[in-house]
């Protein structure tokens, strides 16, 4: 019996790669480097989860590296980048520059209604979900979720599955009553390491992914019922059962 669904957040609830591209290029400006990374680039980058990661994972293919900016160490360095980028990616979802991806609204008031529960599960920042959701749902988004789970609550990043145990864990669900919503290879693989049933959207950030062991892939959440969830979820059960 589905229960609940866990949805991812960036590419997956929202549109919202090339906002967060653009906010990086805006905090190496305010931080006084020449960076600029283009969307080959930060589709490469993507590879790492998150936003901090991404930036240290960059810097490290340099051939010269900042030694550090203002005297600031590396790591230093990175979290301010990363506190610039942050405000800059929230002030652009507050512009409306971040739209929520086909069917998803609908998809979430149809599942409360049914009085299914619904979790977010994420490498991204709560700042980031905040700002998002507020923006989409209203101040009370809080209250349409009953498990948040994000980079401060779950360290390890997709596509370890840390994330998606602590929600289950919170959830006090077992994973064959659940449904998790994703749009990456590596949230694919933290998802299926904590044995839960993956439907997958990609974006133009992640059409070229490896989605194998994908429970379906489908263009978006457009369309998509519960009868239809229900339908997937029940033959997923029957051929793990």
């Amino acid at each position: 019996m589905l229960k609940a669904l866990i949805f991812d957040v960036d590419g997956t609830l929202a549109e919202t790669e090339m906002a967060h591209l653009a906010a990086f290029n805006h905090a190496f400006v305010e931080g006084g480097l020449d960076w600029r990374w283009d969307v080959p680039l930060y589709n490469r980058l993507l590879a790492v989860s998150g936003g901090k990661e991404r930036i240290k994972a960059y810097w490290q293919t340099l051939a010269n590296p900042p030694k550090d900016i203002s005297g600031a160490g590396m790591q230093e360095t990175i979290d301010r980048l990363h506190e610039i980028k942050t405000a800059a990616y929230e002030q652009a979802v507050q512009d409306g520059a971040v739209q929520m991806r086909p069917g998803v609204l609908a998809l979430l008031s149809a599942a409360s209604t049914a009085g299914l529960k619904l979790a977010i599960a994420t490498t991204t920042s709560p700042v980031n979900i905040a700002a998002l959701l507020r923006q989409a749902i209203g101040p009370d988004w809080k209250q349409h979720f009953s498990v948040l789970e994000d980079a401060s609550t779950a360290p390890r990043k997709k596509p370890d599955p840390m994330v998606y145990q602590q929600t289950l864990s919170r959830l006090g669900l077992a994973p064959e009553h659940c449904l998790a919503f994703e749009d990456s290879e590596n949230g694919l693989r933290a998802a299926m390491a904590a044995g839960l049933s993956t439907v997958i959207t990609p974006n133009d950030f992640t059409a070229e992914h490896d989605f194998k062991g994908a429970l379906r892939i489908v263009p978006s959440l457009q369309g998509v019922g519960l009868a239809q969830l229900r339908e997937w979820h029940h033959t997923a059960f029957k051929v793990t059962a």
